[in-house]
């Protein structure tokens, strides 16, 4: 599976909905999703629920579906719910654990991609956890590794010293000025960047007159117009859409061409998130 999806379908809140919101994702036409081994807000054993039956009712195979998971500190656990590890252990065990849980979860013998929920509370225990991450790599249970909610560029150079970090995984939108110093840095250094709470987190672009404008001029919606735009610039969006529809509008928007004529309208709008 390419290891660079477009897009992603992201399985963050969706509870007891989340086998049939993936099911329908990925006969709308998604073909990787996003999840974490965190019960506090993901049910994983229900994205790979949903990944058995795609593969046995729909003829969705593994090998053409990338699954990305993440290991939670112990900080974003809820301690109400079942927690894949136990948090007395060394990082490394912790860490063995829940990516053992998540396997079995998901139904799969490797993934395509594990991050850091986020960097630890320290800057030698995210490194253990790094370390743990690169064994893994290694092994061949997972093909990428990187880190989630990171807006420290000097947290990755810290990685990088031990091994390149492959994806980076954050909130991109207008409330953190498009995190662009961590941005800039994986574009730079050739790592895949993954946003979430770009739309939802982004209304006052969404209604600008240059996104309506030229949403208008294409005849799609301001959101396609985003994410094409993001897909433009190194980030790979996360969709987390309840709606069919919505669904299949996301995914159509790789398929946009800013024509010659738009191109002004286009610079427009990225220079009111790069300037």
């Amino acid at each position: 599976m390419n290891l660079a999806p477009k897009l992603i379908y992201g399985t963050a809140w969706k509870g007891d909905k989340t086998a049939r919101l993936v099911i329908s994702a990925f006969l709308q036409g998604f073909r990787a999703v996003d999840t974490a081994c965190q019960p506090k807000h993901y049910r994983e054993d229900l994205v790979g629920e949903a990944l058995e039956i795609l593969q046995d009712k729909h003829s969705i195979k593994r090998e053409d579906v990338y699954i990305q998971t993440k290991f939670t500190p112990f900080p974003g656990q809820d301690s109400t719910k079942p927690i894949p590890y136990n948090p007395r252990d060394n990082i490394p065990a912790q860490i063995k654990s829940s990516l053992s849980k998540s396997l079995a979860s998901l139904h799969t013998s490797y993934l395509d991609a594990y991050l850091l929920h986020s960097p630890l509370r320290t800057l030698p225990l995210t490194m253990e956890a790094w370390r743990t991450l690169m064994a893994a790599q290694d092994e061949g249970t997972v093909r990428a590794i990187g880190i989630s909610n990171v807006y420290d560029v000097g947290v990755l150079k810290a990685l990088e010293k031990e091994r390149k970090v492959q994806i980076v995984q954050n909130r991109w939108y207008e409330g953190n000025a498009w995190d662009k110093e961590v941005w800039a840095y994986c574009k730079e250094n050739g790592i895949i960047y993954q946003s979430f709470w770009t739309l939802t987190g982004s209304p006052a672009l969404l209604t600008h007159s240059h996104t309506t404008s030229l949403a208008d001029k294409l005849d799609v919606t301001a959101a396609q117009v985003l994410f094409k735009l993001a897909q433009l610039n190194n980030v790979v969006p996360l969709s987390g859409t309840t709606s069919e529809l919505h669904m299949q509008q996301d995914l159509a928007a790789e398929r946009i061409v800013f024509e010659e004529e738009m191109l002004d309208d286009y610079k427009r709008i990225t220079d009111l998130i790069w300037k």
